[in-house]
């Protein structure tokens, strides 16, 4: 039965993380979720945590869940703030959406020191610089 469900595939949707100066004026790290379809999502819902080893000992973060209604073609939204502290551990944002009446989802994990200046890309869209997985 299992061998006869073709879930479809996630294209054009991709998570970022990017330095940016917060409220204050102070530099912050941001994840953003990013829509290049020219498809509305709709239903978006967006499970983060993060888990691993640091010095040795196994850490695990809460679980935070976010909802969006809708994100438009083309566009993209801050999900959350995330700390340095953790950028040592795996950090996972679990993406379900709909377009029409079908259901996409897919699991996103920055692994463990990958957020730093030498995996830097350009963010489509946005025009800055972070680093992104498609």
């Amino acid at each position: 039965m299992r061998k006869d469900i073709h879930p479809p595939k996630v294209e054009g949707v991709a998570m970022a993380v990017v330095q940016e100066a917060d409220e204050d004026g102070a530099p912050a790290w941001y994840v953003y979720l990013i829509n290049q379809r020219d498809e509305v999502l709709n239903n978006v819902l967006i499970s983060s945590r993060g888990y691993g080893e640091l010095e040795g000992e196994t850490r695990r973060t809460s679980e935070m869940r976010h909802f969006l209604e809708e994100l438009g073609p083309n566009s993209w939204a801050r999900i959350e703030r995330i700390v340095e502290d953790v950028f040592g551990l795996n950090n996972q944002y679990w993406l379900s959406y709909y377009i029409g009446k079908v259901l996409h989802d897919k699991k996103y994990i920055f692994l463990p020191e990958s957020i730093q200046e030498e995996n830097f890309t350009n963010v489509p869209l946005m025009n800055k610089r972070g680093v992104m997985i498609e």
